[in-house]
């Protein structure tokens, strides 16, 4: 076989090992690339995404479009050309797997996080709306969680309403730490507590809770320290004047907060607060209408652009990150509070958009 044959023969069955080996060999990365957008003011699956009963609600129009960012699961392993492709593709991210899934926690714990953490985005979206509209939110003091082994096991659950502790009244979460460390570990402390199923039933039935329940418990030693516990975590639970439900399936984490709560107040306001455009955005969102940042930007301004959105609402702490590489025709929105938004949603309405607040590189 002459010489140049050879070699390019073997230059050939190189390639073609190599190859084979960008295919074949796993490497520790996964990518994000634009997920679904959705409109919180229209349907989803067939059922509106925003449900609201028990109060007068007015027409919507346009677009408050919620993003997502798609992630490759938890067990697959990218290869080698995957990688590649995706570090030069334009509208990807490939990071290290441990970033999106840590190896201290199962995908069945990252699962249950990130739907606690939809669930509670729903709740402070509800809550930051309605003050936003000046209708009242009651709050209540609640059994968060019960710690498995602890003297609350089996007695205290998740949703028990908490009252008082030995007679008095519990205000807030922190209250009932301090009432309970107020004793040594072995000593008894009384609980006054509404069960969880009565709380519910009563908030679905829109009266006071029939019963109320003494419970007794002895403390414990806390495994980090000499005070006393009884192994609970308290929390705070909201109720609500009329029911507001949020439909929406497959989706986790709490990125969707800030454009659930303008979807509500635009369904209780007569004003159509997007003026008919398509706007989409995203930021978690506290009781208080504070917006957060959230992550994965590059990708959630890239689905918005390519579903239709003009404008998007940008945490501050995001803005930079966003302005680096915004897709043509979208305007980055920065926003703070939900005030913020609905001030600058009514620029755009109104057509004053060169007067909005936007994101820069800087």
């Amino acid at each position: 076989m002459p010489r140049r044959t050879a070699t390019m023969l073997a230059s050939l069955l190189m390639l073609i090992a190599l190859l084979c080996a960008g295919v074949l060999i796993p490497v520790p990365y996964s990518e994000m690339s634009p997920g679904p957008t959705v409109n919180t003011l229209g349907e989803h699956g067939g059922e509106p995404v925003l449900q609201i009963s028990g109060h007068k609600t007015y027409p919507t129009t346009g677009n408050l479009n919620m993003t997502t960012v798609r992630v490759t699961g938890s067990q697959y392993r990218m290869n080698l050309v995957e990688a590649v492709y995706g570090w030069l593709a334009h509208d990807n991210l490939v990071v290290p797997h441990s970033t999106l899934y840590p190896d201290d926690k199962s995908p069945d714990e990252l699962n249950q996080e990130t739907a606690e953490e939809f669930s509670q985005s729903q709740e402070s979206a509800k809550v930051a709306a309605l003050r936003q509209l000046g209708i009242p939110v009651g709050t209540r003091v609640i059994v968060a969680s019960v710690v498995k082994g602890s003297p609350a096991e089996g007695t205290l659950h998740a949703g028990d309403v908490i009252k008082a502790v030995d007679g008095t009244e519990v205000k807030q979460p922190g209250d009932v730490a301090k009432l309970v460390t107020r004793h040594r570990p072995g000593e008894r402390v009384s609980f006054l507590i509404v069960p969880a199923k009565e709380a519910a039933a009563a908030e679905k039935e829109k009266r006071q809770p029939r019963t109320e329940d003494t419970v007794t418990l002895t403390t414990s030693k806390a495994p980090d320290g000499d005070r006393a516990v009884v192994g609970i975590q308290a929390g705070t639970d909201h109720t609500f004047p009329f029911t507001i439900n949020i439909k929406l399936a497959d989706v986790g984490g709490p990125s969707a907060g800030l454009m659930f709560a303008l979807g509500i107040v635009d369904k209780l306001t007569p004003d159509n607060i997007t003026g008919g455009k398509f706007i989409a955005g995203t930021g978690t969102i506290d009781d208080n209408g504070k917006v957060g940042p959230i992550g994965g930007i590059e990708m959630k301004t890239v689905g918005a652009r390519s579903k239709g959105a003009r404008y998007f609402l940008t945490p501050k702490d995001n803005c930079a990150a966003a302005a680096k590489d915004t897709p043509s025709g979208l305007t980055l929105v920065r926003v703070e509070t939900i005030g913020d938004a609905l001030k600058s949603l009514e620029k755009i309405r109104k057509g004053d958009s060169a007067d909005l607040p936007t994101c820069s590189k800087g």
